[in-house]
């Protein structure tokens, strides 16, 4: 069973879609779409009572560093109450199996590099992260006193086909196939680990599984989910005119508040206990996402 609220964050036409193409998978007849808000606590019950799910994977959020300085009530409204509204769900449902999406945000401009669990998390730098490290900690609450298994999964710059279109790579290769100039935010050097959605999607069902296959009740675990490399802003732009075969026009802005200097994911804690292997390289990545908005572009 999916929910979403089909919000304008983006154009709902383009989630709609993907769920066509869910709709076509031959096992379409055992899926479910329901629209609903995480807000939403009657909302939510009826939902749980009426699929009784066994295992939750919280995706649901309001994302994005720069929208949420623009928005921050919106952002604290929907990732931390709609957090806890659908814990209390779980709860009053008897669900025990609970993973929840946060970000790399919540490090801040961690100098200390690459990012372990083990680091300190209380200076973020936007209300999206600050957000992310609430809903981490309400995770903690409800694992702690209903004995629900938890796994945090801190995700690191998800890309890929299906990628939301207001992140650089999807943003950047429309603006290169439209011949339009790139907004290219400080000096280039700034960087972030890129973690291909096949890797990323990989690491949530091994999430999954250790917190199905937990022997012990109100088990709660953090975890990193990333490539564990690093692609500054420049590289990413130079690799995207090589697979396009076009050169980017930059239109050269300061650095935005919010946006950290670089992310880089300490990964050998979900390696040890998921079992987390990371395949993708970057540059294969990138080809496979061109690949996919030729084929769907203007759709």
């Amino acid at each position: 069973t999916s929910l979403d609220n089909f919000n304008p964050f983006y154009d709902p036409a383009v989630k709609r879609r993907n769920i066509r193409e869910i709709l076509r998978h031959p096992q379409a007849a055992r899926f479910k779409s329901v629209r609903a808000d995480i807000r939403d606590r009657a909302a939510m019950n009826r939902v749980f009572r009426a699929f009784h799910p066994a295992m939750v994977i919280h995706l649901a959020a309001m994302a994005g560093v720069r929208p949420s300085i623009e928005n921050p009530l919106l952002y604290g409204d929907v990732n931390v109450k709609g957090t806890q509204v659908l814990l209390e769900a779980c709860r009053l449902s008897g669900v025990k199996h609970f993973i929840f999406a946060s970000s790399s945000s919540v490090y801040g401009n961690n100098k200390k590099v690459p990012f372990s669990e083990k680091d300190r998390v209380d200076r973020p730098i936007s209300p999206y992260a600050a957000t992310k490290k609430a809903g981490e900690l309400l995770c903690h609450i409800y694992s702690s006193l209903y004995r629900m298994n938890v796994c945090v999964l801190r995700f690191f710059t998800v890309y890929g086909p299906r990628q939301r279109p207001d992140l650089a790579i999807h943003k950047f290769t429309k603006l290169l196939f439209e011949n339009k100039p790139i907004p290219f935010f400080g000096d280039g050097k700034t960087s972030r680990d890129y973690t291909y959605i096949d890797d990323t999607v990989d690491g949530v069902l091994k999430a999954l599984r250790w917190t199905a296959g937990h022997g012990k009740k109100g088990a709660y675990e953090i975890f990193n989910l990333g490539e564990s490399r690093t692609v500054s802003l420049k590289r990413m732009v130079s690799c995207l005119e090589e697979v396009i075969g076009k050169k980017a026009r930059l239109r050269r802005l300061p650095p935005q508040k919010g946006d950290v200097a670089r992310t880089f994911a300490d990964i050998s804690k979900a390696r040890k206990i998921l079992g987390y292997a990371p395949v993708a390289q970057f540059r294969e990545g990138v080809v496979r996402f061109v690949n996919w908005y030729r084929r769907h572009a203007g759709s």
